[in-house]
């Protein structure tokens, strides 16, 4: 094991076996080996007697290479204005209240970055450091986090951008020159001005949506669903704004059980797996309500839970992208829209305590399919 060995002679002093210490948080027999993150341990006297296989992976640097070693030389670490980071805290020589270093962004040779944070471990309050424990952590998570980050404000700015220069442009036209407009040219700018603000509505809507997702903070307000007649209500407006009344087909077994969730969040969800159907899909656009057993692993009963299916008849979606259709920013082959609606479907759907799924339907296209537990609230169990 890497972690803990026989040092090669120390620079300067007496070879003597050295063992890294056990972390007692770890319990018994843990493998410094197995850690997640770099651990490295530097005796009383600054040199290396712990060196784990992620340390040696984040470094580059060999366990054997860096055993026995000083830590300064065999982690020549320096911040982000270039300053040697061992002789900015001086471990051993400095305040001897001070504890432990915060996390931060220090460089290895090479200039890649790496998260290091380290313990001052002492018998005694204000007495020597007997050992200082190094953690180190890759910034590759981190980096991703960000990188994503930086996508999503880039896409909401370029979506809110749209809208919002419409409606800038049409209310300071009408206000500049309302009297050379006839009632239905103002009728139709204000019918525009009053979509786009929706439009920006909704993308606010999302933002918050995500927020809450990824904080775990998404609340669910349980109430009793009729899911049947949410669906019809979804299938009624596309026949309304003008889609034919043949191209949507509902089926429903009988009997559903009982579904409690959240009223809105379960419109949300059928909104955005229906206007995918009828905008990226072809043909008829079904979908079939059914009772099914919970999604909840170690829960019994064939009628726990209710699912919905939503498939169209169209080109479906490629089996290479099927792994990618929940992550943020997937728009699929028609490009449109800033690619959240479906991590957000997911984000609610996980949020009721469901599964959702993604496979190809019977008549060739996409098929959609979401089971939601029909648990009761609290004060009803």
């Amino acid at each position: 094991m890497s972690v803990a060995g026989t040092s090669t002679a120390p620079e300067g002093r007496d070879a003597r076996p050295t063992r890294a210490p056990r972390d007692r948080g770890t319990g018994p027999g843990v493998d410094p080996d197995q850690l997640p993150d770099g651990l490295v341990v530097a005796d009383e006297h600054g040199r290396i007697v712990g060196f784990n296989a992620a340390a040696a992976r984040i470094t580059a640097v060999p366990a054997a290479d860096a055993l026995g070693r000083s830590l300064e030389k065999a982690l020549p670490l320096e911040d982000l204005e270039g300053r040697r980071w061992w002789q900015v805290t001086d471990p051993y020589g400095g305040l001897a209240i001070r504890v432990r270093q915060p996390e931060r962004n220090l460089l290895l040779p090479g200039g890649r970055e790496v998260l290091v944070s380290a313990r001052y471990v002492r018998d005694e309050p204000l007495g020597p450091v007997r050992q200082v424990v190094v953690c180190l952590r890759d910034t590759e998570a981190r980096r991703r986090t960000e990188r994503s980050h930086a996508e999503l404000i880039a896409t909401v700015a370029h979506e809110l951008r749209s809208p919002l220069t419409s409606v800038k442009g049409f209310t300071a036209t009408l206000l500049a020159k309302w009297e050379r407009f006839t009632d239905d040219q103002k009728r139709l700018m204000l019918e525009t001005v009053d979509a786009d603000a929706d439009r920006v509505t909704r993308l606010i809507a999302e933002l918050l949506d995500i927020s809450r997702i990824d904080s775990g903070r998404l609340e669910v307000r349980r109430q009793p669903v009729d899911i049947g007649a949410a669906v019809s209500r979804h299938i009624q407006a596309y026949v309304a704004a003008g889609q034919r009344a043949d191209r949507f087909l509902l089926r429903i077994e009988q009997p559903l059980p009982d579904l409690w969730a959240d009223p809105d969040k379960v419109d949300q969800v059928l909104s955005n797996l229906i206007e995918n159907a009828v905008r990226h899909g072809e043909g008829t656009v079904t979908i079939a309500i059914t009772p099914s057993a919970s999604p909840r692993e170690g829960e019994d009963g064939e009628h726990a839970a209710t699912s919905v299916t939503v498939s169209d008849e169209g080109p479906g979606i490629p089996e290479e992208s099927m792994n990618r259709v929940f992550t943020r920013f997937w728009r699929g082959s028609k490009r449109g829209g800033t690619g959240l609606g479906l991590y957000i479907v997911k984000g609610i759907v996980e949020a009721h305590g469901g599964t959702i799924t993604v496979g190809r339907a019977a008549g060739g296209g996409a098929e959609f399919r979401f089971t939601l537990p029909v648990a009761a609230p609290a004060y009803l169990a």
